[in-house]
């Protein structure tokens, strides 16, 4: 497992390129046969992405967690992002097409994750520590709460997908959903916000090989920005703004860790204010 430091703000405002990307960017999550784990001392969140070849790959506790097994102190969501998956939890099998989502609790021993036929499956996943457990459950591609937000004239039309939150799948401290943007719209997240009492996570999926995502991050006085392809992660710190424009229409997986789970907690940063 990869292991990532906490950075100031300080720190980021003098980062070269490479330097942001090596702090901020998760770019190679997703290797065939394996589960790949990059831990954030930000909150203390673990991304992780498993890539089934021939056989199911069970997720195994790291030295640096000090547990016995994954989700002995841990919860964690779960997205297919790619294929159609099949997560087993403790000996139940959880068959998900791709845009499912699926919540595994605190004190669940076992998990595996496996393709449910022969087409590449691909499945990402967000853990956060838990003090408390709560019941395995998921969610279906299209249920759940959504919401329609932005327009065309704005190039910002999206539908918003909240799957782990207070009013659905309940969690210990996980929030997590889908974000899609409509076809001709390329903005995220603007105005942008902050919330300095969570972390967030994003992972940018759908984006077509000859697209690109610029993100934008930093202190809202001092923005930075990083390139970004299909499938890559940000780690994002929560005195950082989250936001980016794409050279074509994406959709990103978002997942927040923290203090609380009221998605409205941010603190807006009007466009006029950002330098």
């Amino acid at each position: 497992m990869e292991n990532r430091h906490t950075v100031s703000k300080a720190e980021t405002a003098t980062m070269t390129t490479e330097e942001l990307r090596a702090n901020f960017l998760v770019p190679d999550l997703f290797n065939d046969g394996e589960i790949t784990l990059v831990h954030s001392h930000e909150d203390r969140v673990i991304l992780g992405g498993a890539a089934p070849v021939d056989e199911p790959l069970w997720l195994q506790a790291p030295p640096e967690i000090r547990a016995d097994y994954f989700l002995q102190g841990r919860e964690m969501g779960v997205f297919v992002i790619q294929g159609t998956g099949v997560v087993t939890t403790d000996g139940d099998r959880h068959e998900l097409p791709k845009g499912a989502c699926l919540y595994v609790g605190r004190g669940v021993r076992d998990v595996s994750f496996a393709a449910a036929g022969d087409e590449k499956t691909l499945f990402y996943f967000f853990s956060a520590p838990a003090h408390t457990s709560y019941p395995t459950a998921s969610v279906m591609p299209g249920e759940g709460f959504h919401k329609e937000l932005g327009d065309q004239e704005h190039a910002n039309a999206r539908t918003l997908n909240r799957y782990i939150h207070e009013d659905g799948i309940q969690s210990c401290q996980i929030v997590m959903g889908l974000t899609s943007l409509h076809p001709g719209s390329i903005w995220n997240t603007m105005p942008a916000h902050t919330h300095d009492r969570r972390t967030e996570c994003y992972l940018y999926i759908d984006v077509p090989d000859d697209a690109r995502v610029l993100h934008l991050l930093g202190d809202p006085n001092e923005t930075r920005h990083m390139v970004v392809a299909n499938h890559e992660a940000i780690i994002s710190p929560s005195w950082s703004i989250h936001s980016g424009v794409g050279t074509q229409a994406y959709s990103f997986i978002w997942a927040m860790a923290g203090e609380n789970k009221d998605f409205d907690d941010m603190d807006h940063q009007p466009i006029d204010t950002l330098l």
